[in-house]
């Protein structure tokens, strides 16, 4: 026996109680789902039963019509040809058929007021399919957010990290000492040569470049 037992269980339940009460959510909803799809299935089938013996009680009712006034024609022509006990023969069938009518009518009633059920019925049972299908969806999207969640602190407070930072902070160390080898090449040494030439030849360039912007300004060089 599954989580529900007849459909009136599945109708009438309660989902979100349900899942509640539940130790593994997840699981519950699944298991829900497939008893409400397997039961969808079950009820459709007693469904189209129904349909199929409404139909077949129908032709019956009309070929019993058909008889009955046949049985009536024979009456008519009995007594027309002063046969009244074929008359009444054939009277006495028409009133038999008349009850058998009267029995399948009541049947086919019956029958169209469990269809009327039946349909209501389904229609609660997909609206309750549709509301746990939704549930599901919902708890899978929250199972795998917790689940990243889950990896994500795992690795926080498992070492792994701190251990990463840690080689970060060594390799940054590592270069901070080739730097200041590097570095360390270039103390004490003086100019060269050719730095004191450049040197000379920038303080020329600035000295033109100076005397020309003061005679473009009209000043008049120092010392003149």
């Amino acid at each position: 026996m599954g989580i529900f037992s007849r459909l009136t269980d599945i109708v009438n339940s309660n989902i979100t109680a349900l899942l509640d009460c539940a130790e593994d959510p997840a699981k519950m909803i699944r298991l829900i789902v497939q008893e409400m799809e397997d039961t969808l299935v079950e009820v459709r089938s007693d469904a189209a039963r129904l349909i199929a013996d409404r139909k077949e009680i129908k032709r019956r009712l009309g070929r019993l019509a058909d008889a009955q006034m046949e049985w009536q024609k024979r009456a008519e022509l009995a007594l027309q040809k002063n046969r009244e006990d074929l008359a009444r023969a054939a009277l006495l069938e028409r009133t038999k058929l008349a009850d058998l009518i009267t029995t399948l009518e009541e049947d086919e009633s019956v029958l169209k007021e469990r269809m009327g059920q039946l349909d209501e019925d389904i229609q609660r049972l997909q609206a309750k399919l549709a509301e746990a299908k939704a549930k599901q969806i919902s708890l899978m999207s929250r199972a795998q957010t917790a689940n990243a969640r889950l990896s994500v602190r795992e690795h926080l407070y498992d070492g792994r990290v701190d251990n990463a930072m840690a080689r970060f902070d060594a390799v940054e160390k590592k270069l901070d000492e080739m730097e200041g080898r590097v570095e360390a090449f270039d103390l004490g040494k003086g100019k060269t040569l050719a730095d004191e030439i450049a040197d000379l030849e920038t303080e020329s360039r600035i000295e033109d470049e100076l005397a020309k912007l003061k005679a473009d300004l009209g000043l008049k060089p120092q010392g003149a």
